[in-house]
This record gives C-alpha cells, sequence and structure tokens, in this order.
C-alpha cells in the first residue's frame, strides 16, 4: 500500500497547511491543520463535558469499548504498521510490532476494567468499616513523541478510559498522520459501542505550544507526556504549579554489562537489537556497553563485524534492518556526538551519513561503535541516533558504578550466568533503573509490567501492573453502622 492509499483507508485526506514528510525519502505524504488556542480550548470543554457521563459508566462495561478498539486494531494492523513505517521510518517488523503493542495493551485494559479493586480496611473503632476505593479522574492530556507514535498513546488510552477517563491526545508534530488515523479506528469501535459520550478520544495537532496549551489547563488533572529530559523539566513544573499531576516517561541512557560468564551468541544478537533497532531512537535504545576484560578482544570485534554487514535502507522492504533517522536535526546531533567523543580520546568505528546519493532528502546513518576509555561527559549525554558506547572493566562493582553514573535511569540489563551477580545487580544497591532485565537486553518492554525510569527518567509508570492508578483518585471512606460515635485515637469530645 502507497501514502495516499493508506491514508485514504483510513478516511484521511491531505486538508491543511502543514506538510508532512516521510523520512525514508523525504517525500511529502500528507497534510494536516494545526489548532488554535480557541480549537484546543473548545476540546476540552467538549472533553470535561464527556468524562461526566462516562465516569457514570460501569468499568466492564467501559472495557467492551476497549475491546472493539482492540479488534479494529487487529482488522488494520498492517494497514497501521505501515503508515507508522511510512511516517516514523522505523522498519515494517518494528511498526508491526508497535501495533501488536497496541493490541495487547487493549487486551489487558479489557481485563483490568473488571479488576479496579479497592481494599477493606480494619477500623478500630466498633460498628464501623473504611474501605478504599479508585474513582476516574477527569480527562488526561496525553503528549507523545514521534519515536512511538501511536503505541505509546494506547498505553495511556487504553486504561484511562477503563478508568472512565476521557483522552486529548497532542501526537508530536512530526508524526501526526499516525495519530489521526488511530483516532479513525477508534472513532470505529465507538460506532459499534453506540452509547458513549461524543468527544471520548480527541487529537490536537500542532507545535510546542499546544502541549503548553494542555500543560497549563487545571481542567486536565492528569498530563502524561513522552519526550525528552528537557521537554520533562518545563512542563512538570508547569503542571505542578496547579496541583495537577505528571506521568513522565523521559530519557534513557541505558546499559548493558557483559559479564565474563556472559553467552557471547546471545549478547551480540541483544546489543544489536537494542542498539540500532529504530535507528538508535528508542528511548530505551541501548547506548552504554560494559564488557569485561576478560571477554572484550571476542566480543567488540564480533559488533565491528555484525556492524559493518548491518543492511540499512528502505524500512519498507523486507531485509532491512536499520532505516533512517527521523530529520536531520538527529543526524546533525549525531554527528556532533561523535566528534565530540573522539575528541574525548573515542575510538570510532562506522557512523556517517548512509545512502545520500539514493535518498538526497532523508538522512540514513551508519551505526557507530565508539571504544572509550572512560565514562566521560559526551557518554553521559543521551544522543538519539545509534550511537553504542563500549567500555572496558575488571570488577563488577566497578561496571555498576559506571552504570548508575548518568542522569537517566529508564532501562538496564546484566549478561551473565553467575547467579550472584545476576541477584547483585536487580538488589536495592544493583541498577537503579526502573527496568532491570538479566540476559536480555533493556528495549522491547512487554505491556504486563509497568514502563518507566527513574532520576531524569522522570519517574512515571504507563502500560502494566498498577499504572492504572495514576488516572484515577484514590478515596478513603469510613462507614459508621452503629448507633454510637466514637472518635478515632479515643479521643473524648462530650457535647
Amino acid at each position: 500500500m502507497q501514502a495516499n492509499e493508506i491514508l485514504s483507508h483510513f478516511g484521511l485526506t491531505h486538508a491543511g497547511d502543514h506538510p508532512v514528510h516521510s523520512p525514508i525519502d523525504g517525500a511529502e505524504i500528507g497534510r494536516v491543520g494545526y489548532d488554535d488556542a480557541r480549537s484546543v480550548d473548545a476540546k476540552i470543554a467538549r472533553s470535561v463535558e464527556a468524562f461526566h457521563a462516562w465516569r457514570n459508566v460501569p468499568a466492564p462495561r467501559r472495557g467492551e469499548l476497549v475491546r472493539l478498539f482492540g479488534e479494529e486494531l487487529r482488522a488494520n494492523k498492517d494497514a497501521l504498521g505501515r503508515l507508522v513505517t511510512l511516517e516514523a521510518g522505523k522498519i515494517l517488523q518494528e511498526g508491526l510490532g508497535e501495533v501488536q503493542e497496541m493490541i495487547d495493551i487493549c487486551d489487558f485494559a479489557v481485563g483490568l476494567s473488571r479488576q479496579l479493586y479497592g481494599l477493606t480496611i480494619a477500623s478500630e473503632r466498633p460498628g464501623h468499616r473504611m474501605m478504599e476505593t479508585w474513582h476516574p479522574a477527569g480527562p488526561v492530556g496525553i503528549i507523545s513523541a514521534f519515536n512511538f507514535p501511536v503505541a505509546v498513546w494506547a498505553w495511556n488510552a487504553a486504561l484511562a478510559i477503563v478508568c472512565g477517563d476521557c483522552v486529548i491526545w497532542k501526537p508530536s508534530e512530526k508524526t501526526p498522520l499516525t495519530a489521526l488515523a488511530t483516532q479513525s479506528l477508534f472513532e470505529r469501535a465507538l460506532k459499534r459501542f453506540a452509547d458513549a459520550p461524543a468527544n471520548l478520544s480527541q487529537v490536537v495537532l500542532g507545535l510546542r505550544d499546544v502541549g503548553e496549551m494542555l500543560a497549563k489547563d487545571n481542567r486536565l488533572p492528569v498530563i502524561s507526556a513522552t519526550g525528552s529530559t528537557r521537554m520533562g523539566r518545563e512542563l512538570a513544573p508547569v503542571v505542578a504549579q496547579r496541583f495537577g499531576r505528571s506521568i513522565l516517561e523521559l530519557g534513557g541512557n541505558n546499559a548493558m554489562i557483559a559479564a565474563p560468564s556472559a553467552k557471547l551468541d546471545l549478547a551480540q544478537r541483544a546489543i544489536t537489537f537494542a542498539a540500532v533497532g529504530t535507528a538508535g531512537q528508542r528511548c530505551t535504545s541501548l547506548r552504554r556497553l560494559f564488557v569485561h576484560e576478560a571477554i572484550y578482544d571476542k566480543l567488540v570485534p564480533a559488533l565491528k563485524s555484525i556492524y559493518a554487514a548491518l543492511p540499512l535502507g528502505n524500512p519498507l522492504e523486507k531485509a532491512t534492518l536499520v532505516g533512517p533517522l527521523i530529520d536531520r536535526a538527529a543526524f546533525e546531533n549525531m554527528e556532533r556526538a561523535l566528534a565530540s567523543a573522539r575528541d574525548e580520546g573515542g575510538k570510532i568505528t562506522g557512523g556517517g551519513r548512509a545512502l545520500e546519493k539514493e535518498f538526497p532528502n532523508a538522512f540514513y546513518a551508519r551505526p557507530a561503535i565508539v571504544e572509550m576509555a572512560d565514562q566521560t561527559s559526551t557518554v553521559c549525554r543521551e544522543t538519539f541516533a545509534p550511537i553504542l558506547y563500549v567500555m572496558r572493566y575488571a570488577k563488577f562493582e566497578e561496571a555498576l558504578a559506571r552504570h548508575n553514573a548518568v542522569p537517566q535511569g529508564l532501562s538496564s540489563c546484566i549478561f551473565t550466568q553467575d547467579l550472584q551477580e545476576a541477584e547483585k545487580f536487580l538488589a536495592a544497591s544493583g541498577s537503579d533503573c526502573g527496568i532491570a532485565n538479566v540476559n536480555i537486553g533493556p528495549s522491547g518492554a512487554e505491556i504486563g509490567g509497568a514502563f518507566g525510569g527513574e532520576k531524569e527518567t522522570g519517574g512515571g509508570r504507563e502500560s502494566g501492573s498498577d499504572s492504572w492508578k495514576a488516572y484515577m483518585r484514590r478515596q478513603t471512606a469510613t462507614i459508621n453502622y452503629s448507633d454510637a460515635l466514637p472518635l478515632a485515637q479515643g479521643i473524648e469530645f462530650a457535647v
């Protein structure tokens, strides 16, 4: 399917003044119109109105809408996956995998709709019962990034909707078409559901100013934002100033420790996928690799050989494993990082622009391995590109300390057959990241677990486990079914 055919499939037209370009070849694949302040304000008002109706719908019934949405995703997986590839540039397998992730979170949310459990709490007062109940929080603003243009929205939206909330989605200005296509599928599910309030899910398009409008508006009690640490540092105080709640999923500078007992064949595959998948533009991409000195001279040359043979090219073609960077700015950031690493003594294998003749208006880059003597300031900064910094270590404690010595704390992993090393890595004194894996890479998380990280990654959690609680408000209630009025803590107050 070509771009026009895919857009037509979702009922989308070239409407608006703002062109959308594919990172594959730089060609224009669509046009969209941006929302202005009046439009954003009106959509928030409509979301509040919808929320007042939706919060009273029983949660299992709300889950039925998400189930229908999951069916629409299943029926349109190929078309939406291809659009993800066209607009974001990730290879088709990853585009399809992203849609599967949406389907998976819908399945999770449907089950969750019957498990929004509260608590019964023992009261110290005779004839009293205490309980804890979760209620819908309100309209949720979702700000998503280009690298996962639809899955991260689904993580938030599927949970928010079964929790009784409405959603307003501000996608990246680089990937608005996938958002509009997803909204089209959601509206198909709404028609089948038949009795949901209008404006349960809405999309607002625009640049930074649109996201700022969502962050400032006190009608949106929850803002979920995915993006850079810089973005989160600016957004979080705005939301906090009005006592709103932020769910932040920000930068990651993810690392692997390759221990002397590591199974090298598994490690090589995990390293390669995590470091070059999505052209190094995942928040969980592998960026730092600590290799024990006993296996360094085996593992690193093997990685260089794998890198040299990686098939770069059009991500729609089956053989391709590495597609383009999202745009020129991403390529220039990669070049600056490599130049900085070189100045700090790094030995670079790979890097540089590729396929410039074939795709003069796109930015393909050769993945780079940079051997560093130490963890310099450049290594400690996240660069959203396929750069893997490799460092040698002698003792586990040394590697762990360097692993944790960065501002970010999203994902981490160790490859080892040593049980003590594995357990130390997962212990309270081990990895300081929100995700810690043993014998798998740092990327490719399943939806069943809570996704997010610590430190400058923002501390938010999305997707599985009990992440749903962020989209609800907690209420503690005490019921007195006696004929007396005893006070807590044994206080006597006779009137």
